[in-house]
C-alpha cells in the first residue's frame, strides 16, 4: 500500500470558517460557468441536429451512434492518457483555456459547412479536443479555493453543463425550426468567440502550483493510480457520464422518433429536463456547503450527496415494469434527474480535495478521461439497441443499472474525502490550510 492511501484514513475532515470569496475570483467563476455552458451547448447542438442531418447524410441508428460518439474519442483518450491534465498542470492555466476554447468553437462553426459524413466526424474529433483541457482548468482554479466554497463554485461550473444543454436545446430548436442545422452550428461556434474578451481581461495569472511553492517535484503520476479513492472516483464519475451522456446523446432523437413530437416542442422538453438537473445541482450545492461551513464532517457530506444521488438516479431501473404510462415514465424521469444533479454538485469537489493542488490537473484529467468513455459507449449501446429492437426503452433501463453500480462503487472505494498526503514534499501546507 502506498503512503497515499495508508494515510488517506488519518485526519480529521472537519474544517474552520473561512473568508469569503473575492470579486476577482467571482468573476473568473461566472466566466467558467458561461464557458462550460457554451461548451455543453457545442456539445448537444448534433443531438438536436441528428433528426436533420440523418435525412441529408441516410444514416442508419448505428451510424447514429457512432457519429454522437465521435467526440468523446479525442476527449476521453487526451485527458485518459494525461494529455490535457499535463498540459493544464505544466502551463498557466488562463492561456491553456484560451487555446482549447478557441479550438472548440472553430471546430463548432466549421461544422456548419461540411459536405461529408466524414468531414463532420473529424470536426467532432476537433471538438473533443478543445473541450479536453476545460475541467483540467476547473480544478486547477478551483482547488485554490477554501473547502466551504468548493461544492458551490464546482455546483455552479455543474450547473453550466445543465444550463448549456438547456439553452442550446432552446435556442437551437429555434435556430433549427427557421433557419435549418447548418445555420445552427455558425451561430453556435461564432457566438460563442465572444467570450474571450472578457476572459482575456479577468483570467488568473499563475503559473503551476509546484513551482510557487519551491523546487519540489510533482507526485508520480504512478502513485495516483495506487490510490483505492482515486478509482472511485473514476468508476464513479462514469457511471454518473453515461446517465448524463445517454440523455444528451439520444433524448432528443427518443423525443422526435418514438414520441412523436415536433422539433419545437422536442427542444422543450429536452430544456426543461437538463433546467431540472440544474436546480438540482444548484440546490444540492448550496446545501451541502451549508453543512460544511456549520462544522459538519466534510466526508460525511459530500460521500452523501453522490451516493445518494447516484443511487435516486437508478430509478430509471423502474421503466421495465411501466408500459404505455407516459406519466409514469416522465415522473421517473424527472425523480432520476434530481438525484444526478444532486450527485453532480459535489463529485468534483470531492475529487479536488483528494488530489489537493500537487495533483488537481492530472486526477481531473484522469478521471474526466475515465468518465468520459461512458460518451463513446452510451450513444453506441442506445443506437445499437433502436436498430435491433425498434425502441430505445431498454437504454434507458440500463442507464438507471449502471448510475446504481455507480453509487455502490463509489461507496466501497472512497472511504474518506480528505487530502490525500502525496509522497513528495511541498504539501504538507496546503494540508494545514486545509484543516
Amino acid at each position: 500500500m502506498t503512503l497515499a492511501s495508508q494515510q488517506e484514513m488519518k485526519r480529521p475532515d472537519t474544517i474552520q470558517p473561512a473568508a469569503r470569496l473575492s470579486r476577482g475570483q467571482w468573476i473568473i467563476i461566472f466566466l467558467l460557468v458561461i464557458s462550460v455552458i457554451i461548451n455543453y451547448a457545442d456539445r448537444i447542438d448534433l443531438s438536436l441536429a441528428m433528426p436533420l442531418i440523418q435525412h441529408s447524410f441516410t444514416l442508419t441508428p448505428l451510424q447514429e451512434g457512432r457519429l454522437l460518439s465521435a467526440f468523446f474519442w479525442s476527449y476521453a483518450l487526451l485527458q485518459l492518457f494525461g494529455v490535457a491534465g499535463w498540459i493544464s498542470d505544466r502551463f498557466p492555466v488562463g492561456w491553456v483555456m484560451v487555446g482549447g476554447y478557441l479550438l472548440w468553437s472553430g471546430a463548432t462553426l466549421a461544422v456548419g459547412v461540411v459536405s461529408s459524413f466524414s468531414m463532420l466526424f473529424a470536426l467532432r474529433l476537433l471538438l473533443g479536443a478543445g473541450e479536453s483541457v476545460a475541467y483540467p482548468c476547473y480544478s486547477r482554479v478551483f482547488v485554490e479555493l477554501p473547502q466551504q466554497h468548493r461544492g458551490r463554485a464546482n455546483a455552479l461550473v455543474d450547473i453550466g453543463t445543465k444550463l448549456g444543454p438547456a439553452v442550446g436545446a432552446f435556442v437551437g430548436g429555434l435556430l433549427l425550426v427557421h433557419f435549418g442545422w447548418r445555420i445552427l452550428f455558425i451561430v453556435l461556434g461564432a457566438g460563442g468567440l465572444l467570450w474571450l474578451a472578457p476572459w482575456l481581461q479577468n483570467m488568473p495569472h499563475t503559473e503551476r502550483h509546484v513551482a510557487a511553492e519551491g523546487s519540489a517535484p510533482s507526485p508520480a503520476f504512478s502513485e495516483l493510480l495506487r490510490t483505492k479513492s482515486a478509482w472511485g472516483t473514476f468508476i464513479g464519475h462514469f457511471c454518473g457520464n453515461y446517465f448524463f451522456y445517454f440523455l444528451i446523446a439520444w433524448l432528443p432523437n427518443y423525443l422526435v422518433h418514438e414520441e412523436n413530437l415536433s422539433i419545437r416542442s422536442m427542444s422543450r422538453v429536452t430544456s426543461a429536463v437538463f433546467l431540472l438537473i440544474a436546480t438540482s445541482t444548484l440546490v444540492t450545492g448550496w446545501v451541502s456547503d451549508r453543512l460544511i461551513a456549520k462544522g459538519s464532517s466534510t466526508t460525511r457530506v459530500r460521500r452523501s450527496v453522490v451516493v445518494g444521488g447516484l443511487a435516486v438516479a437508478s430509478c430509471l431501473l423502474l421503466l421495465m415494469f411501466v408500459h404505455g404510462n407516459m406519466a409514469i415514465s416522465n415522473a421517473l424521469l424527472a425523480v432520476a434527474c434530481v438525484g444526478y444533479g444532486a450527485y453532480a454538485s459535489n463529485h468534483w469537489a470531492t475529487s479536488q480535495t483528494l488530489a489537493g493542488p500537487a495533483m488537481a490537473g492530472r486526477w481531473t484529467s484522469l478521471q474526466n478521461g475515465c468518465s468520459n468513455l461512458s460518451g463513446i459507449v452510451a450513444p453506441w449501446v442506445a443506437g445499437w439497441i433502436v436498430q435491433v429492437n425498434g425502441s430505445s426503452r431498454l437504454a434507458f433501463v440500463i442507464a438507471g443499472a449502471v448510475a446504481l453500480a455507480g453509487a455502490g462503487l463509489f461507496a466501497l472505494l472512497v472511504r474518506r474525502v480528505e487530502p490525500v498526503l502525496w509522497s513528495t514534499a511541498g504539501v504538507a501546507q496546503y494540508i494545514a490550510e486545509e484543516r
